[in-house]
């Protein structure tokens, strides 16, 4: 039977309300994690108020090394 470990990212967003994001930042970490053998699975954001996204959640698996 296949095991799976999973990986929990947070994004803290900026801007005056919330929802700027560094590009850059979250391409790498996302490419990183991808050079690990993780695969991503979901991302959503959190809400703030009035449609700001506070956090980006990130989720990631990889089948688990026995």
């Amino acid at each position: 039977m296949e095991q799976w470990e999973y990986r929990t990212l947070k994004f803290k967003t900026g801007g005056f309300l919330g929802g700027k994001i560094d590009e850059e930042e979250f391409e790498y970490a996302l490419n990183t994690y991808g050079q690990e053998g993780w695969e991503l699975v979901s991302c959503f954001d959190t809400s703030q108020s009035q449609g700001a996204s506070r956090d980006i959640i990130v989720v990631f698996k990889r089948r688990r090394q026995v």
